[in-house]
């Protein structure tokens, strides 16, 4: 199924099929978000939406995405290497099987405890009875995204097995036009267009599951119903999963925190959720283009190194990951840093959204935009404890970071209010990264030396790139702002490159020879 040569052409190559897929849903995601931001604002509505769809895609973490990285990738990739075709066929229907009926349990249960969970995730809406009973009706009616969304990523999880990305990585542009559209339609049709948002979540939901189904089939699966449930792969995906799941409840608890404290209007001002969630939509677009892509891409490839026992590959694969995480997310924590501003304001400031929420979604998105690597850095490091089948030493540092998130909101949130609440979330992801980093050392031998080298160099050209930005932002004579804020950041990426080749970096240098080398291509004629 693989070779144990460490291929980073490969790697590239299937990181780029989900890097584009996931930037095509991110721009989606951003013209979605341009009209929510327009139709809700950052007012009760929006509140009251963002709260509400965040709460099944909490549980999402727990038995969905997370449960595929953390047991589902590694052990399909197991069984597959050591079973026949008809086997592991049988194995997936155990899965499937299994997933549904505990997605619907919980879908069930979300439904008839709405009220209870939203009160504890948000208390600071019972102040407002028109929000609460607003946000509990809403999270009633999304609750069955629950079911739809984590079966479509057990299905990821079957096609990431086999190499296979391209449907993972464009199936949730469908979620974003469902959203959209029912956006347009609601706005026109309906006197509360909430709830017609909520219908395009559903639907959404459900054509990501069914376009996961073609890839499939083209595999040769067919599913059929088990004659047991009781499996041995399915049991071991369990031990897995359940420090997993705990470790995923410390993740979401930490998302609680935020929301908890984001939700006290009194300190941290009126909008505070939706704030969070617009600066979160942004930071999520260089980590999910691309740090979330290669997570997943590495994923079954540092599997099949940690089953082979060829730690040598494996190291040399995480290192190759953390440097291309550095390289890519650096320019953007510059980026975040010093034009938040006029970002939110060109992206969002139209209808609902005013002046006073651009204020306080830079002021965020600055402090979360301190994070960027570390939160890319450490998507790699639990991809490489999950390929090693621990899924308990990245539980044990969530809980620590956990703590230290927890007391940094409630002493940041006081003097800088909504920006307290993110820069806890970037610190508390530096010391996860850092305290990941060393366990992972004491496990797999020393890494190469060079990678703090390398890391020096790529910092050492982002601050450089932000004198230059901040110097041209101050002052460069165009007037229109849009024009102003391309240029801007184009010219600060073209400047990062340039450095970097000086640097002799070698994503740069790679960059540069790939420019050179298109033209010679594109005008030679391909021998016959």
């Amino acid at each position: 199924m693989s070779t144990n040569k460490f291929s980073p052409r490969a790697i590239i190559k299937s990181t780029s099929v989900l890097s584009l897929g996931t930037l095509s849903s991110r721009i989606l995601g951003f013209l979605r978000d341009i009209i929510l931001a327009k139709l809700l604002g950052t007012g009760i509505k929006a509140d009251a939406f963002f709260v509400a769809f965040k709460i099944p895609n909490l549980f999402r973490d727990f038995v969905g995405e997370g449960a595929t990285n953390a047991a589902v990738v590694p052990v399909f990739s197991e069984y597959y290497a050591k079973k026949d075709k008809e086997d592991f066929w049988n194995f997936v229907s155990v899965v499937l099987s299994l997933a549904f009926i505990v997605l619907s349990v919980i879908t069930l249960l979300g439904i008839v405890f709405a009220p209870l969970i939203v009160r504890m995730i948000a208390p600071g809406f019972m102040a407002d009875p028109e929000k609460l009973l607003l946000t509990i009706q809403l999270t009633k009616w999304m609750f069955p995204y629950l079911i739809f969304i984590g079966l479509t990523a057990y299905s990821m999880g079957i096609l990431y097995t086999f190499r296979s990305f391209a449907v993972p990585a464009f199936s949730p542009c469908l979620l974003n036009i469902a959203i959209i559209i029912s956006a347009f339609i609601s706005s026109r049709t309906m006197v509360e267009p909430v709830f017609g948002l909520a219908v395009g979540v559903l639907v959404g939901g459900l054509l990501q599951l069914m376009i996961q189904l073609v890839p499939l089939k083209k595999l040769g699966m067919r599913y059929r119903k088990p004659k047991t449930l009781r499996h041995p792969g399915a049991k071991k995906i369990g031990r897995l999963l359940l420090p997993r799941m705990f470790g995923s409840g410390v993740y979401q608890l930490t998302v609680l925190i935020d929301t908890f404290c984001a939700s006290l209007s009194f300190v941290v001002g009126q909008g505070g959720i939706s704030a969070i969630y617009y600066a979160n939509r942004l930071i999520q677009f260089p980590m999910g283009v691309f740090g979330v892509a290669l997570a997943n891409v590495v994923l079954p490839t540092l599997s099949d190194f940690a089953h082979k026992k060829d730690m040598d590959s494996m190291k040399k694969t995480i290192v190759f990951s953390l440097e291309n995480i550095f390289f890519v997310m650096c320019p953007f924590i510059v980026i975040f840093a010093l034009l938040s501003t006029p970002i939110i304001r060109v992206l969002f400031q139209r209808g609902e959204f005013n002046a006073y929420s651009t204020d306080i979604t830079s002021w965020a998105l600055t402090f979360y935009g301190l994070g960027l690597f570390s939160f890319g850095g450490i998507k790699i490091l639990v991809t490489a404890f999950h390929a090693l089948q621990d899924t308990k030493t990245p539980v044990k540092v969530a809980i620590f970071c956990l703590v230290v998130n927890a007391v940094l909101n409630f002493v940041l949130m006081g003097p800088l209010k909504i920006g307290g609440i993110a820069l806890a979330s970037a610190i508390a992801g530096t010391v996860d990264f850092l305290i990941l980093f060393y366990f992972l050392e004491k496990k797999l031998g020393k890494f190469n030396g060079q990678l703090k080298m390398y890391f020096l160099k790529v910092i050492l050209a982002a601050a450089l790139t932000g004198v230059g930005m901040f110097t041209f932002w101050r002052y460069c004579f165009i007037s229109n702002e849009i024009i102003k804020l391309c240029f801007a950041i184009i010219s600060g990426f073209l400047f990062y490159g340039y450095v970097c080749y000086v640097f002799k970096v070698m994503q740069a240098q790679k960059v540069w020879k790939w420019l050179r080398d298109c033209p010679k291509t594109a005008w030679t004629t391909p021998k016959k």
